[in-house]
């Protein structure tokens, strides 16, 4: 299974190709990152950056660091980091090519789309004038169900049955559908425009009958917002006990269930304040929960939770609970969950499962037990570990073999969708441990391959000498114990991590120092080639168009472990990159020197031996 795509970064490689690199890498250099950025977090000024409390994790000391020679965010709490267009994906929760045509229109600049044909830009256009045509028939919709709402005691009295104040009805825009077969004819002039059909709004008649009526009838209305604050859909609740108890606006050109979570525009703000996200089934646990004091709640939308839903969650905060009944469904439910949640488990996340008693849902609960015994609930939810464990354990008896094998097979799927990491190292021993095998009797069982071992120290050697076990070798596919790259170290390392975070340095540089740099063996050499290439076509640069202009070329993994790996700020300090130089040019010479040596060319030899003294010098 692939590892999930980084906080910020979701889906910035799987982007669409219609938009040329060279364009992304232009509207990079031309957009700023810390005024874009200060549009949504406060910062200050902090020596050559900015920092502030970060949006996507709840923190009360700032640890979020906007880099304006970089053109780069970073966040050293929860490990963020982006440019301008990550941080508008992840801050907004919209598309690649949305966030790119919106900074491209700020900018004025035209967005190519010559990749494309006719017929596909205008089936584009079309396409995006529809969702928006959509989304302005749903908001005139939840208006007018908002005004209606003013003149439905009986839904008035149902919502204050339920605990909920007029503050919290307003801040979640709720509203009432009337009982009327075509109220809605009464909202748009013309009912039977096939946008009212589209939106999910009005039902037609089958088989070609001129039939239309409204969808949402005597029904309490939840719109369903998307994280930019646009309705794209409604719930309905019934005031008595008909069936269905709730219904839901069907999918819509802007109105997908499996990546739309009910309230999260409204939760935006206590997400940061909680530090966590908490996942219920209902819209009314929602509302509920947010009278109540935990704004934190969202809701699924009438079906599982999927890996969209949890991977959107993870924009907001790096901790999620869900909460769901305690009977044989909530069960169900929540190891659909655990699924979902599985390959976005990293090791500073935490994934948690809260299952009240069965004659309760969240609602009910904390009506009955109150905010704090709620609350005290939520901390003493169930870690993934450990439903995880559990989860395997279903149907297995652990007290003999053939149950623990069970227990084994059932573990395997659950935890090979784990990214790697100290969590999933340590459940391969939680697991080994319930199998009552050895850790890697465990991996050579599954055909994974032993992490190296630390080498053992011989008590014996008084000259502290150590002595290395030989292992065995496992073949294995990749699997989440496999060591992560090392690191780009040196100085040549070093001189490439300056040059390229700081883009005025390179033109700083003679013609015989930027030669220099550019023989230097790979992956050092052809980066600086590259960047003396950049440099002529497209002038200075900051890191941010560097990093969208390196896609592709061999060597990207290398540059960007030495510029973004570290996250640090160069300070741009000449002496230390002169230093680098000499100590490379004196090391070139000693490698002319032994070449002059080996051919026995003694006057070459004496020649650079004089430049090396004078380098010295």
């Amino acid at each position: 299974m692939p590892p999930p795509a980084r906080r910020g970064q979701a889906g910035w490689e799987n982007r669409p190709v219609a938009i040329p690199q060279h364009f992304i890498q232009e509207l990079l250099a031309r957009a700023d990152v810390v005024e874009i950025v200060g549009r949504y977090v406060p910062l200050k000024k902090t020596g050559a950056n900015f920092s502030g409390l970060c949006p996507f994790h709840a923190e009360k000391s700032p640890s979020f660091t906007v880099s304006p020679a970089k053109q780069f965010y970073h966040c050293f709490g929860c490990g963020q980091s982006g440019n301008a267009i990550g941080f508008l994906m992840a801050h907004t929760g919209a598309g690649f090519v949305e966030v790119v045509h919106e900074l491209a229109q700020e900018y004025g600049l035209p967005v190519p789309e010559d990749e494309r044909s006719p017929q596909e830009r205008a089936r584009a256009a079309q396409e995006s004038e529809k969702r928006a045509t959509l989304s302005d028939v749903l908001a005139k919709a939840a208006d007018a169900y908002r005004q209606h709402l003013k003149n439905a005691p009986h839904a008035i009295a149902y919502l204050k049955a339920r605990g909920l104040s007029g503050e919290v009805a307003r801040d979640f825009g709720l509203g009432y559908a009337p009982e009327g077969w075509r109220t809605l004819a009464s909202v748009f002039p013309d009912y039977a425009d096939p946008l009212l059909a589209e939106s999910g709004l009005v039902i037609t008649g089958e088989d070609g009958e001129d039939k239309r009526y409204d969808r949402f009838r005597d029904r309490v209305m939840f719109p369903i917002r998307n994280v930019k604050g646009q309705v794209i859909g409604f719930g309905g609740r019934v005031l008595g006990d008909e069936k269905p108890k709730y219904l839901n606006s069907p999918e819509t050109p802007v109105f997908h269930k499996g990546r739309e979570l009910y309230g999260l525009f409204e939760a935006r703000a206590a997400l940061r304040e909680h530090g966590c996200a908490l996942v219920v089934e209902g819209y009314m646990d929602v509302v509920a929960l947010a009278q109540q004091g935990f704004g934190n709640a969202v809701a699924t939308l009438g079906t599982a939770c999927t890996p969209e839903h949890v991977q959107k969650l993870f924009r907001f905060t790096d901790q999620i609970v869900f909460s769901f009944d305690g009977d044989a469904a909530g069960r169900r439910a929540a190891r659909k969950a655990l699924e979902a949640a599985l390959p976005f488990a990293t090791d500073t996340r935490t994934v948690k499962f809260l299952f009240l008693p069965p004659e309760h849902d969240p609602d009910s609960y904390i009506r009955a037990e109150g905010a704090h015994a709620f609350g005290a609930a939520v901390a003493a939810a169930v870690p993934l570990s450990r439903f995880l464990l559990d989860s395997a354990a279903d149907d297995a008896d652990l007290q003999t073999p053939e149950g623990r094998a069970r227990f084994g097979a059932n573990a395997r799927p659950l935890w090979q969708a784990l990214p790697a990491g100290a969590l999933a190292r340590q459940l391969l021993g939680e697991i080994a441990t319930q199998m009552q095998l050895g850790t890697h009797e465990l991996m050579e069982l599954w055909g994974l391959q032993r992490p190296p071992a630390p080498p053992q120290f011989s008590k014996k050697d008084s000259k502290h000498t150590y002595n290395h076990r030989p292992q065995r070798p496992f073949q294995s596919p990749p699997s989440p114990l496999r060591p992560q790259r090392a690191p780009l170290a040196g100085r040549a390392g070093r001189a490439l991590q300056i040059v390229f975070s700081e883009p005025a340095v390179w033109a700083a540089l003679g013609p015989e120092d930027q030669h220099l740099l550019c023989e230097l063996p790979a992956p050092h050499g052809p980066l600086f080639v590259w960047l003396d290439g950049q440099f002529h076509e497209h002038g200075e640069q900051p890191w941010a168009a560097l990093r969208e202009a390196l896609r592709g070329h061999p060597q990207e993994a290398a540059a960007v472990q030495a510029v973004q790996g570290t996250l640090q700020d160069i300070q741009n300090d000449p002496g230390e990159l002169r230093a680098i130089l000499r100590q490379e040019r004196r090391d070139a010479l000693k490698r002319r020197m032994d070449e002059a040596l080996a051919a026995r060319d003694l006057d070459s030899y004496q020649r650079l031996l004089a430049e090396l003294r004078h380098a010295a010098t």
